[in-house]
């Protein structure tokens, strides 16, 4: 695995510590910011390239969140992959207009050490992951999904090429596998293929990634998602 250098930029110095020591612990590198001053300071600095930025909205201030991570996303000399701290999240209405503005995902900033490195490992190394970048469509669909011998349903919160948000009030742990099946309306066909959970949070839900989608399955969603723009 190569070393990456991932900003956790976080108005908690706690949060900064943790995040940064689970870092250290996978052997990855790391810069800290607590400010937005900070943040913009070592996105600048060219002698140590930003891989990934994990990111509190709430140094954002009185400001518009999507602008403010639009605007930190385009710092550098190339756009930055953004994961923002979930619990920053004013409301489930942003998370659209967060993708819109280049946010790749969200994560707990409550997570355990061992479950940090596999939740940023999708960012970190995509072609690992086969993960398809693309904006997420705010749309609830019923959605049936097994873990082990957890069985459940509910309804998605977004859905895209890459992935789709699960409501739920109970998530399961990062890195957990599943398979699941959801019915696109309009077209009355279902997709079920299998994923793993990205990022977990208690007040939005839960992220799955897609590890195995059918072709066919494949082309009906992005059929869903032309029609849907």
């Amino acid at each position: 695995m190569s070393v990456k250098t991932i900003l956790v930029a976080h108005r908690s110095l706690a949060v900064r510590d943790r995040f940064a020591a689970a870092l250290s612990e996978a052997r990855q590198a790391y810069l800290v910011a607590g400010t937005e001053a900070a943040v913009r300071a070592a996105l600048r600095n060219e002698g140590t390239p930003v891989s990934l930025v994990l990111l509190d909205l709430g140094l954002a201030g009185d400001r518009d969140a999507m602008a403010f991570a639009g605007e930190i996303r385009r710092i550098g000399p190339r756009p930055c992959p953004i994961v923002v701290f979930a619990g920053s999240v004013q409301s489930a209405s942003q998370i659209g207009g967060l993708g819109a503005a280049g946010v790749s995902g969200f994560l707990n900033e409550h997570a355990d050490a061992p479950q940090i490195l596999p939740a940023l490992a999708p960012h970190l190394f995509p072609d690992n992951f086969n993960r398809r970048a693309s904006v997420r469509t705010p749309v609830a669909l019923p959605v049936s999904f097994r873990a082990g011998q957890t069985i459940a349903a509910s309804h998605t919160r977004d859905i895209g090429r890459g992935g789709i948000g699960i409501q739920t009030m109970d998530p399961l742990p990062v890195g957990t596998p599943l398979s699941f099946t959801l019915r696109l309306p309009g077209t009355g066909a279902e997709i079920s293929a299998s994923g793993r959970i990205i990022w977990i949070d208690r007040r939005i839900g839960m992220g799955l990634q897609f590890e195995r989608l059918p072709a066919e399955a494949q082309a009906r969603l992005d059929g869903f998602l032309r029609d849907s723009a």
